[in-house]
């Protein structure tokens, strides 16, 4: 992988890790569209997740920082609801990424998943799109556990390639009926820990080393996931409260289409 191919990959997933597109999908036609080998370590992709997952810290430092403090003093208020909440959100991808990990790394390799699973995404925006907006209700911090659970669910299908982390989430969400705003913030702050935790494992199983990606082209991908993240993050949460996702609904659509086309004949 060569600098300039890190650059516009890192590029891809810091615009389609936030807005609801897939950004695992649009880095395997990224790839397809560069000449860029599938990685079987698939360690390019753990660092621009990281360098996303950093632009999430930024933007909610203030909140993060809140949750934080609220750790140590070891009783019950809204700030340990809230984290206990986002604990139960990840149950899911944890067992996905502990027993179905070799599976779904299989599955970057065609685009035809790829491509179905956009279709999926599309239907999932613009159905939840339609959905009216959740009133206020009794749980804490808006949300209860058993929404946060299904969810979680949704982060956990997401996994699969073409399939966006954010759009199932915050559509999951919207569809059991948590606030707009309120699922926003939490589909963004749910997967740090996650991919954190990715990351730390790839790092302590000697992955990072045996990477077949170069040490700059790594760093590249990382500045650039990390700059075009933070736009697109604040983006998100502006489009989400305004109910505009059926036009990526659109999108996701077209290039699924596209996808069929290219493979079938050309």
């Amino acid at each position: 992988m060569s600098w300039f191919q890190a650059i516009i990959l890192g590029l891809i997933q810091g615009l389609t890790e936030f807005l609801p597109v897939s950004s695992s999908g649009h880095l395997a036609i990224g790839k397809e569209l560069l000449g860029v080998e599938a990685s079987e370590d698939l360690v390019f992709e753990v660092v621009v997740h990281c360098a996303t997952v950093l632009a999430t810290i930024l933007v909610f430092r203030k909140q993060i920082w809140q949750l934080l403090k609220a750790l140590f003093k070891f009783r019950y208020n809204d700030e340990t609801d809230y984290i206990l909440k986002i604990c139960v959100s990840m149950i899911p991808v944890f067992v996905v990424g502990v027993f179905f990990k070799d599976y779904v790394e299989q599955l970057f390799n065609s685009l035809y998943v790829v491509a179905g699973a956009l279709l999926l995404t599309a239907a999932l925006l613009f159905f939840s799109d339609r959905a009216k907006q959740a009133k206020e209700n009794s749980h804490r911090n808006g949300i209860s556990y058993l929404q946060a659970f299904i969810i979680g669910l949704g982060q956990a299908v997401a996994v699969v390639p073409g399939l966006s982390r954010s759009g199932t989430t915050i559509s999951t969400g919207l569809l059991v009926g948590v606030k707009r705003e309120t699922v926003a913030q939490f589909s963004f702050l749910m997967v740090i820990v996650p991919i954190l935790g990715e990351s730390l494992l790839s790092l302590v199983g000697g992955e990072m080393a045996a990477s077949s990606v170069g040490l700059l082209p790594l760093a590249l991908g990382f500045v650039s996931a990390f700059v075009s993240g933070l736009f697109a993050c604040k983006v998100m949460i502006a489009l989400v409260k305004k109910a505009k996702l059926k036009w990526f609904a659109l999108y996701c659509l077209v290039v699924a289409l596209a996808i069929f086309v290219a493979k079938l004949f050309i």
